[in-house]
Protein backbone atom coordinates (compact mmCIF):
# COMPACT_ATOMS: atom_id res chain seq x y z
CA UNK A 1 0.00 0.00 0.00
CA UNK A 2 1.46 3.70 -0.88
CA UNK A 3 1.33 5.68 1.79
CA UNK A 4 1.44 9.85 1.26
CA UNK A 5 2.88 12.28 4.30
CA UNK A 6 1.65 15.13 4.55
CA UNK A 7 2.34 17.30 7.58
CA UNK A 8 4.32 14.23 9.17
CA UNK A 9 0.88 12.17 9.23
CA UNK A 10 0.75 9.12 7.23
CA UNK A 11 -2.59 8.80 5.48
CA UNK A 12 -3.30 5.95 3.22
CA UNK A 13 -3.94 6.16 -0.30
CA UNK A 14 -6.48 3.85 -0.29
CA UNK A 15 -8.96 6.18 0.27
CA UNK A 16 -12.51 6.56 -1.29
CA UNK A 17 -12.58 8.90 -4.03
CA UNK A 18 -15.40 10.41 -2.05
CA UNK A 19 -13.11 11.19 0.50
CA UNK A 20 -10.09 12.28 -1.36
CA UNK A 21 -13.24 14.94 -3.20
CA UNK A 22 -14.43 16.55 -0.33
CA UNK A 23 -10.73 16.76 1.16
CA UNK A 24 -10.07 18.89 -1.70
CA UNK A 25 -13.16 20.97 -0.93
CA UNK A 26 -12.53 21.17 2.67
CA UNK A 27 -9.08 22.38 1.74
CA UNK A 28 -9.70 24.54 -1.54
CA UNK A 29 -10.80 27.40 0.58
CA UNK A 30 -8.15 27.64 3.46
CA UNK A 31 -5.47 29.73 1.49
CA UNK A 32 -4.97 32.86 3.20
CA UNK A 33 -3.24 35.55 1.71
CA UNK A 34 -1.86 36.17 -1.38
CA UNK A 35 -0.29 32.76 -3.61
CA UNK A 36 3.38 32.11 -2.93
CA UNK A 37 4.52 33.95 -6.87
CA UNK A 38 2.78 37.25 -5.47
CA UNK A 39 4.92 37.44 -2.19
CA UNK A 40 8.17 36.64 -3.79
CA UNK A 41 9.30 40.19 -4.79
CA UNK A 42 7.86 43.47 -6.03
CA UNK A 43 5.42 44.18 -8.49
CA UNK A 44 6.34 43.34 -12.12
CA UNK A 45 4.99 46.55 -13.25
CA UNK A 46 5.53 49.74 -11.10
CA UNK A 47 2.99 52.50 -10.81
CA UNK A 48 -0.68 53.13 -10.38
CA UNK A 49 -2.75 49.74 -9.97
CA UNK A 50 -5.31 48.98 -12.86
CA UNK A 51 -8.13 49.22 -9.73
CA UNK A 52 -8.32 51.61 -7.27
CA UNK A 53 -8.74 50.07 -3.59
CA UNK A 54 -11.96 50.59 -2.20
CA UNK A 55 -12.70 53.70 -0.23
CA UNK A 56 -12.71 53.24 3.67
CA UNK A 57 -16.26 53.70 4.86
CA UNK A 58 -16.77 56.22 7.14
CA UNK A 59 -17.69 55.54 10.65
CA UNK A 60 -21.44 56.38 10.34
CA UNK A 61 -21.66 53.66 7.68
CA UNK A 62 -20.29 51.05 9.24
CA UNK A 63 -22.49 48.27 10.40
CA UNK A 64 -22.85 49.22 13.83
CA UNK A 65 -22.51 46.08 16.44
CA UNK A 66 -26.02 45.15 17.82
CA UNK A 67 -26.97 46.06 21.32
CA UNK A 68 -28.18 43.46 24.19
CA UNK A 69 -32.03 44.92 24.33
CA UNK A 70 -32.22 44.74 20.14
CA UNK A 71 -30.80 41.18 20.73
CA UNK A 72 -33.81 40.75 23.07
CA UNK A 73 -36.32 42.11 21.38
CA UNK A 74 -35.47 40.24 18.03
CA UNK A 75 -35.50 36.58 20.17
CA UNK A 76 -38.83 37.96 22.02
CA UNK A 77 -40.02 38.54 18.04
CA UNK A 78 -38.23 35.37 16.39
CA UNK A 79 -40.24 33.07 18.94
CA UNK A 80 -43.63 35.41 18.99
CA UNK A 81 -43.65 34.40 14.91
CA UNK A 82 -44.44 30.06 16.00
CA UNK A 83 -47.13 31.02 18.55
CA UNK A 84 -49.17 28.22 17.55
CA UNK A 85 -46.96 26.16 16.24
CA UNK A 86 -47.63 22.59 17.35
CA UNK A 87 -45.77 20.26 20.00
CA UNK A 88 -43.79 17.30 18.40
CA UNK A 89 -41.67 15.49 21.10
CA UNK A 90 -38.23 15.59 20.05
CA UNK A 91 -39.62 18.47 16.98
CA UNK A 92 -37.10 21.00 16.20
CA UNK A 93 -38.64 22.82 13.28
CA UNK A 94 -42.45 25.02 13.14
CA UNK A 95 -43.48 21.85 11.88
CA UNK A 96 -43.31 20.74 15.92
CA UNK A 97 -41.51 21.30 18.69
CA UNK A 98 -40.63 20.24 21.53
CA UNK A 99 -39.87 22.73 24.58
CA UNK A 100 -35.45 22.29 23.81
CA UNK A 101 -35.68 22.47 20.06
CA UNK A 102 -38.30 25.53 20.20
CA UNK A 103 -35.42 27.49 22.18
CA UNK A 104 -32.84 25.62 20.22
CA UNK A 105 -34.59 27.06 17.04
CA UNK A 106 -35.50 30.50 18.08
CA UNK A 107 -31.79 30.60 19.14
CA UNK A 108 -30.24 29.48 16.36
CA UNK A 109 -32.35 31.84 13.95
CA UNK A 110 -30.84 34.74 15.67
CA UNK A 111 -27.33 33.13 15.71
CA UNK A 112 -26.69 31.42 19.24
CA UNK A 113 -26.42 27.88 18.89
CA UNK A 114 -27.93 25.54 21.62
CA UNK A 115 -28.20 22.00 22.57
CA UNK A 116 -31.19 19.97 21.89
CA UNK A 117 -32.46 19.26 25.76
CA UNK A 118 -33.71 21.85 28.55
CA UNK A 119 -31.12 19.87 31.68
CA UNK A 120 -28.55 20.21 28.71
CA UNK A 121 -29.80 24.54 27.65
CA UNK A 122 -29.26 25.27 31.33
CA UNK A 123 -25.36 24.61 31.51
CA UNK A 124 -25.34 27.60 28.94
CA UNK A 125 -25.10 31.04 30.10
CA UNK A 126 -25.09 32.91 33.56
CA UNK A 127 -27.42 32.24 36.38
CA UNK A 128 -30.27 34.92 36.89
CA UNK A 129 -32.22 35.27 39.48
CA UNK A 130 -36.38 35.55 39.08
CA UNK A 131 -36.44 38.86 40.35
CA UNK A 132 -34.15 40.09 37.45
CA UNK A 133 -35.68 38.30 34.42
CA UNK A 134 -35.11 39.92 31.08
CA UNK A 135 -36.78 39.07 27.39
CA UNK A 136 -34.84 36.72 26.10
CA UNK A 137 -33.40 34.69 29.24
CA UNK A 138 -34.39 30.99 29.25
CA UNK A 139 -36.42 29.52 32.13
CA UNK A 140 -36.49 26.42 33.17
CA UNK A 141 -39.32 24.20 35.51
CA UNK A 142 -39.90 20.34 36.58
CA UNK A 143 -36.26 19.21 37.46
CA UNK A 144 -35.04 20.68 34.18
CA UNK A 145 -37.40 18.84 31.78
CA UNK A 146 -39.02 21.48 30.62
CA UNK A 147 -38.33 25.44 29.69
CA UNK A 148 -38.97 28.12 27.62
CA UNK A 149 -37.94 31.69 26.99
CA UNK A 150 -39.06 34.93 29.32
CA UNK A 151 -40.81 37.49 26.59
CA UNK A 152 -41.40 40.17 29.97
CA UNK A 153 -44.05 41.24 32.22
CA UNK A 154 -43.97 37.57 33.90
CA UNK A 155 -44.80 35.58 30.66
CA UNK A 156 -43.12 33.42 28.77
CA UNK A 157 -43.42 31.32 25.17
CA UNK A 158 -42.95 27.64 25.12
CA UNK A 159 -44.03 24.33 23.12
CA UNK A 160 -45.23 22.52 26.37
CA UNK A 161 -46.54 19.39 25.79
CA UNK A 162 -48.65 16.73 22.98
CA UNK A 163 -51.83 18.11 21.98
CA UNK A 164 -50.71 22.16 22.81
CA UNK A 165 -49.00 24.14 20.64
CA UNK A 166 -46.41 26.85 21.37
CA UNK A 167 -48.59 29.41 23.38
CA UNK A 168 -47.37 31.76 26.29
CA UNK A 169 -48.05 30.89 29.56
CA UNK A 170 -47.20 33.25 33.21
CA UNK A 171 -44.76 32.20 35.89
CA UNK A 172 -47.03 33.02 38.45
CA UNK A 173 -49.07 30.59 37.22
CA UNK A 174 -49.76 27.04 39.50
CA UNK A 175 -48.06 24.62 38.40
CA UNK A 176 -45.12 26.78 36.87
CA UNK A 177 -44.30 28.82 39.94
CA UNK A 178 -44.71 25.48 41.69
CA UNK A 179 -42.23 23.75 39.28
CA UNK A 180 -39.86 26.55 38.46
CA UNK A 181 -35.84 25.54 39.05
CA UNK A 182 -34.10 28.79 37.43
CA UNK A 183 -33.23 30.92 34.71
CA UNK A 184 -30.24 31.90 32.19
CA UNK A 185 -28.97 34.49 30.29
CA UNK A 186 -27.72 34.22 26.97
CA UNK A 187 -27.55 37.73 25.48
CA UNK A 188 -24.87 39.24 27.39
CA UNK A 189 -22.60 41.72 25.54
CA UNK A 190 -19.75 39.65 24.58
CA UNK A 191 -22.38 36.59 23.64
CA UNK A 192 -24.13 39.54 21.34
CA UNK A 193 -20.54 40.49 19.59
CA UNK A 194 -20.13 36.63 19.38
CA UNK A 195 -22.80 35.93 17.38
CA UNK A 196 -22.64 38.37 14.91
CA UNK A 197 -25.43 40.92 15.81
Amino acid sequence: MEVLTWERRAVPLRLGLTAWLVLGLALGGCASGRPAADKAGPPARAGKPDVEPPSTPRSDQRDKPETVTAARERVTRTARRYLGAPYAWGGTSPAGFDCSGFVMYVYAKVGLSLPHNAAAQYAYGTPVRRDQLRPGDLVFFDDLRHNGIYIGDGRFIHSRQSGKRVSISLLAGPWYAEQYVGARRLLTAPAVARSGG
